[in-house]
Parts: C-alpha cells; structure tokens; sequence
C-alpha cells in the first residue's frame, strides 16, 4: 500500500505544481519525510501525517478519501476509483485499472511495473529523451511558473554538459581517424531482473529484449528499455568511459526540451552508508555546475529541484570504482530508488553485489566484447603516415597477428590490444613517434606474457607522450615521472580518482597540515601586525618584535585549530559564489551561521589581541597593567573583534549569489573563479572589519566608562584614541582577512600546500595548474567536471606503484 500511496502523494504534488520543498513547508513535515513516503522508503504513515498532506493539497472529497485508502485507511470504492482515474495525474497511481499503453519499442512503457515483490510501484517515464514526452510544463498550457523554470534550468544544464563533454570526446581523440569499435552482448540472466519487471509488464510474462548493437546504437538500445535501468559490464580499459559519453551527446542531440538531462558522475566518491543517491547527486551537480547553486522552488536549489522531479538521468560511471565494502550497500541504495540510470562497472566487482544482496531492479545489461585482430587491422595503420614503400609501420605486425595467430608472440600481443586503452596507449607509444618500432612487441623475450606487454606500455605512455611532443620545454619528464607517482600515490590514500585541486594538501596527515597553515599564517600574520604598528605607532626597544612574535604565534596556532575543525567535518570546497551589490534572497540559515562562525573566530582573534600586548609589555619593560587589565583587555578586543567579524560575515552571505556556469566549467575555471570569489570577499570584508572595529571599540569604550566612571574595576583605566583605533583596524581587517584566506578557504588551502608546501618538498613543481592542464593536454589526465582524473585507473595505479 506504501508504494500506491507514495505514487498519489507525488501525482497530487505535480498535478498542484509544488516541490517536495513546497509541499513539506504546506504540511509542516519535514523534507525528507515527504521524500521517504514518495519513494516509498518510509512506511505506514500516520494518520495526522496523511490528514496534514490531504490539507496542504487542499484536497476533499473523493479525491481525500482516495489519499486516506491508499494509505490503509480505508477501502476506495467504485466511485472514489472512478473519480481519480477522470485524472490523467491520479490515474497513474499504482493499484488502479488503468491499461498499459504500448510502447513504440515493441514493449510495454506504461506508468507502473511490478518490482522484485509483485508489487506494483510508479515508474518514471521521464529521461528516456526521445520527445515522445512531454514535461509537465509543457504538458499543461501555460504551466506554472516552478515548472518553467525547472524546465529552463534543466535546458542550460543540457547546455553546458553538451559543451564540456564535446570537449572532451575530441581533447581524447575519440573520432581520429575514428572512434574504436565498442560493441557488447547480453550479460548472464544471473545478474539481471526478469524481463517482466524490465518491461513493466502487468501479468507478469514477458518476452527479452534485444539488446545488441554497437557505439553509435547505444542510445537507440536503451530506448528499448520501458524501465530506463541499463547496466554495461566490461573489463577495464574495455570502453566503458566511452560508451557514456557517446550516450550522453548523443541523447542529448534528440532531447526534447525541458526533458531530463542525461548527467555523468564517477561513482568513485560516493559512500552510500552516510548519503543517499539523490542527496548525492545534488551535491555533485552543485560542484561540477555552480549555477545550479541557486535558490529554487521552496528555498531549496537548483540542483535540488531538478533531482527530486526527475529532471536529471545519472550516468553513473565506475561502480567497481566506489570503496571497497561498499558495493553491497551501493546497490541497496540504488534499489531504494526508482530512478531510470545507466550504470558501468567491470563485472566481477558488480557480480559479487549483486551475489550480496539482489540485482538491480527492473535493469537489463550488456557486457562489452573484446576487439578483434580485424579491427587492429583496420585502426592502426590509419593512426601513422605511411612509409616510402606505402605501408605503415604497423604491417609487419599485423601480417604476423593474421597468419600466425597460434605463436606466442602473436596470442600475447593480440590478448593485449582487446581493449582501447591498450590500442591507445600502443597508438601513442609508436603511432604518434616515428622513431618506434611496434615490431618490438613481438620480442617474446622482452615481452614474454600478455601482462608484460601491458605494463611496458603503461610504462612508457609517459615518458613517450613529454619526450615527443614539442610542448616539453616546461617540464623535464624525469620529475614529471616523480610529480605524477605523488599525484597517484595521493589519490590512492584518499580512495578515490577524483584529482581535485583544492584536496591535493590532503596527502599530508592532519597534524601535519595543522603545523603547516599555523606555521604560515603565524609568519604572515606577525609579519603584517609588525609593519602595521610599527609604522603607526613607534614603540621603544624590542616591544613591536616580541608583540608582532607573540601575536603572530597566537593567531597562528588560533588558524592552525581552526583549520583542524573544519577539516574534522570535511575538506573545505571551493566556494561556488560571486558577490553582488544588491542583496539575494535572504536565508536565514546561512546568514545566522555566518555571523556565528564570525563571532567567535573574531572573539578568539580579539582575546589573543588583548593578552598578547600585555604580555609583550611585559617582557619589554619589566611591568604592565597587571592579569587583570590584561584580562579585561582581552575580553573587551574579543567582543569588538567578534561583533564587527560576525556583522560582515552576515552582510557578506547576504550578497552572495551562485557563480555562473561559465565561469566554472572545468578544475582551471574553478580554481579561478574561486580565487576571484576569495580576492573580492577580502577586498570588501576588509576595509568593512576596519571600520567597524574602532567604530565598535570606541562605543565599548564609553560603555565601560559610564559603568565604571573613574576606574572603578580595580583602578582600570579606558583609554581611546583615534590612532591607536585605526591601528586596530588595520590590523584586525588584515590579519582577519588572511587568516581566514589561509585556514578556512579552498584557495588559501591551493596556495598553503600545492603551491608552497609540495613544492618545496618536490613533490610537485612550482607551477601546479599550468603542470596539471599541461598533463590534461597530452592526454595523461582528463577531466571530470571540476576535477582531473588520471586517463584510466589502470594508468593511475600503475603509477602509484612506481
């Protein structure tokens, strides 16, 4: 009954134009309470929550009672079931008479199928992108105005991955001279649901699917899938990768507008013990497009909104790719939803889920074949110029795989190049150099297994790909060797493939990282306080070196803790905003969490302030204001410091508006955006601070003089004077504002570690985005949205080893 009645709750939701966000705020539920009874994931409602859902509908009638039976309160009768069926939204609901209509596939895509428990659940029909749908914008005259924007927000998002990802088909060289010959067959029935639940088929009987085919079909093929769930199994290097981006262009070359937009993300990063697919996939989107940041229907994002009406289809690439031990869970949590997906994994980490818990509901699959000695034959001699006599240098080879297929030589070389990384990597190695011979990969007694052929050519795919291209000048391919192991070797202690380059300081351990940026931000930070004061305010003997040393270590280790905390939660991200004149719309949330987090990094800063003059008097000229004074001073800098840092915190959240899709669209566009975000932040909150802390000091000031006239605490003496508040200004703005760069921003993080800290240690060269775009370039890395990755895990892990 939950599932008939997760299904009427999101047809009455569409059919009112509302989010799930809408909705919970109508109800007084909570988001996730209306999410988990739309999919089903929380059971047995109570009758005040369905009594609450029926009012913010506004519902009555027969249409109230309808809601009420299909949660189990109740029977419908023939009357109530008449009156939701008259709805063309309501009449999808599971558990009503309605006929299937056929599919133009030759299979059944009615809106219901029955899932691995006969039960009959809802099923999207949404993201399929051939345009025999209608969106609900368009599928209502004049829609409402959540509904046009979704649907235009899903066309820019269309936009942009049709953008980066024709990027990268041709940044690979996928169609020179042409794309490798990808083709696949049906996967053990094992590893499948029943045809049935694939073809959504009421009685329960249903004939398979034919799913053959080869690259340029892929989109046809799943558009014989009624359920839109395909899973495509292959070994590694055997074209996976390629396969989704052809699909996405390609689906989205037909995609009607307003449809779902087909999204690739690697699997990689997810862990589906703490974040569910659709939370998941939110947070991605908002990384790899900031635009999508923005406010939504109901004060959630855009991203948001366009996961939860089903706006987006994940391509999810690389589920052998997600942490070991979670596989399992992996697969529970991808049942948990009904989603149409495509889904790529090599085979024997996918087997051993499915073999741990159940198959995937209502997916077909296909496994992808190897090449053929006929296809080497037809690719590699078009990949090189020919020689003198009219052959390449590749013939030689060929001829011997074609006419002694049975010598060792020949079955290791042709074992090898069944793969496209393989052929690729053997194209780079002796295609794209004139001055290697693929003859050499006959010597069985350099090459004597199939293994060793492999590793000689991940081996030299490097050291070939800086040596012989023009472009070398910058980088010596020795340390380019050493730069990349340290890369490898880094991504394989956090677990993942994803290179992103606000992460690249996580190789160090934690304390480490903490010494590291309190080490920093203490020199900078003491260097600043000495230059400010020491031009302002001359003092005599050693008091500015020992005040600017001792406020420096303060502050330092203050930034250093600060560091920790936020890293304890999760590695600080780039922040994916622009400042803006005109305030947005206000969240009150995010405001108040501002002013929070400025108030007491601002109270600790103003505390150290206070404590560090008395002690630096101290040790100066023998005598001060004693613990007390010292005390109150710190108490009295504190409250300024927090107050004014909390107040711009504020007005700064208030002003910040997402990035715009442009001006992120790849890891150097990020890095860049975000450090004009960072640069435009300090350049506003700075002089804001610096007003603000002598404007508030002074009122403190005369507060503490009125209670407690003629020093009344203890004797204590309040003294203000403009110099001495400006001085404050200065240096709490500065020493604020770079702290804060330093500790708590991705881009303080890039230049802290990757650009001083690795450095120095050689791990990696002074010139870091310019290394890694180079490496993107030569066709070492890829990219992945706002992150790198190595051109295969094979490459990575061979890599990390060296």
């Amino acid at each position: 009954m939950t599932s008939q009645f997760g299904a009427m709750v999101r047809g009455l939701r569409l059919r009112a134009g509302l989010t799930q966000e809408d909705l919970a705020d109508r109800s007084g539920l909570g988001v996730r309470t209306v999410r988990g009874l739309e999919t089903g994931e929380r059971a047995d409602p109570r009758v005040a929550t369905v009594r609450r859902l029926a009012d913010a509908l506004g519902l009555a009638g027969d249409e109230r009672v309808a809601l009420f039976a299909t949660a189990g309160f109740g029977k419908p009768s023939g009357p109530v079931k008449a009156a939701v069926a008259q709805d063309p939204l309501l009449a999808e609901v599971p558990g009503q008479d309605a006929p299937t209509e056929e599919s133009g596939h030759g299979g059944e895509s009615g809106t219901s199928r029955r899932d691995r428990h006969g039960a009959w659940v809802e099923a999207s029909g949404r993201g399929l992108g051939d345009g025999a749908e209608k969106t609900d914008a368009e599928a209502r005259p004049g829609g409402s105005a959540v509904e046009r924007r979704l649907a235009d927000a899903a066309d820019e998002l269309a936009h942009a991955v049709r953008v980066r990802w024709q990027r990268e088909e041709e940044q690979r060289q996928i169609h020179d001279p042409f794309p490798l010959p990808v083709r696949w067959r049906p996967v053990a029935a094992a590893l499948t649901d029943s045809w049935a639940n694939v073809r959504r088929a009421r009685d329960g009987a249903a004939e398979p699917l034919d799913l053959t085919g080869c690259l340029d079909q892929i989109v046809e093929v799943y558009r014989r899938i009624p359920s839109g769930r395909l899973v495509v199994l292959g070994q590694a290097g055997s074209g996976k990768t390629i396969l989704t981006l052809r699909f996405v262009l390609d689906l989205l070359r037909t995609r009607a507008p307003g449809a779902a937009v087909p999204v690739v993300v690697g699997l990689g990063s997810w862990n589906p013990t703490t974040t569910s697919l659709r939370d998941w996939l939110i947070a991605r989107l908002r990384q790899d497009h900031p635009d999508l940041d923005a406010p939504g229907p109901g004060g959630s994002t855009l991203a948001a909104a366009l996961v939860e009406t089903d706006r987006v289809l994940p391509v999810l690439d690389g589920f052998d790719e997600i942490a070991d031990g979670l596989h399992r869970a992996a697969l529970e949590a991808l049942n948990a939803t009904r989603l149409p997906l495509l889904l790529t994994s090599r085979p024997d980490e996918y087997a051993a889920a499915v073999a741990g818990t159940d198959v995937l509901t209502a997916a077909c699959g296909v496994e992808l074949v190897d090449l053929t000695p006929a296809d080497l034959a037809d690719y590699l001699p078009r990949t090189t110029r020919a020689g003198d006599g009219g052959g390449t240098a590749w013939e030689p080879v060929l001829t011997e795989l074609r006419d002694r297929p049975d010598r060792r030589a020949s079955a290791n070389l042709a074992a090898a190049l069944t793969t496209p990384l393989m052929v690729g990597l053997a194209r780079a190695v002796y295609s794209d150099t004139p001055d290697h011979d693929p003859a050499t990969l006959l010597d069985t007694d350099r090459f004597p297994t199939r293994e060793a052929l492999e590793e000689h050519l991940l081996g030299n795919f490097v050291a070939t790909v800086y040596r012989h291209q023009p472009e070398n000048a910058r980088f010596d391919p020795d340390r380019v060797q050493r730069w990349l192991g340290h890369l490898a070797r880094h991504l394989r202690g956090l677990g993942t493939y994803d290179l992103a380059w606000w992460q690249l300081g996580a190789s160090l351990r934690l304390p480490v990282r903490m010494l590291v940026v309190a080490l920093t931000a203490g020199l900078i930070l003491g260097l600043v306080d000495l230059a400010v004061e020491g031009l302002l305010v001359p003092a005599a003997g050693m008091y500015p070196l020992l005040f600017g040393a001792l406020f420096g270590a303060v502050v330092g280790s203050a930034f250093g803790v600060a560091y920790g905390l936020a890293n304890r939660s999760g590695r600080p991200e780039p922040s994916r905003v622009r400042l803006r004149v005109r305030a947005g719309p206000a969240r009150t949330g995010r405001v108040g969490s501002r002013f929070r987090i400025g108030f007491v990094v601002g109270g600790l800063l103003g505390f150290g302030y206070g404590l560090a003059r008395e002690a630096a008097h101290q040790l100066s000229f023998g005598y001060g204001k004693g613990l007390l004074s010292a005390t109150v001073d710190g108490v009295v800098f504190g409250l300024v410091f927090g107050v004014a840092a909390g107040a711009v915190a504020a007005v700064i959240a208030r002003c910040e508006a997402p990035l715009d899709v442009k001006s992120a669209g790849g890891p150097t566009e990020l890095l860049r955006a975000n450090r004009t975000t960072v640069l435009i932040q300090l350049a506003v909150a700075g002089p804001a601070f610096a007003l603000a802390v002598p404007l508030v000091t002074w009122l403190v000031v005369l507060l503490l003089r009125w209670l407690f006239p003629g020093g009344m605490l203890a004797g204590l003496e309040f003294s203000w004077s403009p110099v001495f508040g400006v001085v404050l200004g200065l240096v709490g703005g500065l020493v604020a504002g770079l702290g804060y760069l330093l500790s708590m921003t991705a881009w303080g993080q890039w230049l802290v570690f990757a650009r001083l800290c690795l450095p120095l240690a050689g791990r990696l060269p002074w010139a870091v985005s310019a290394f890694l775009d180079d490496a993107y370039r030569r066709g070492v890395l890829r990219r992945a949205g706002a992150v790198y990755q190595f051109r295969h895990a094979r490459l990575q892990d061979h890599l990390a080893c060296r």
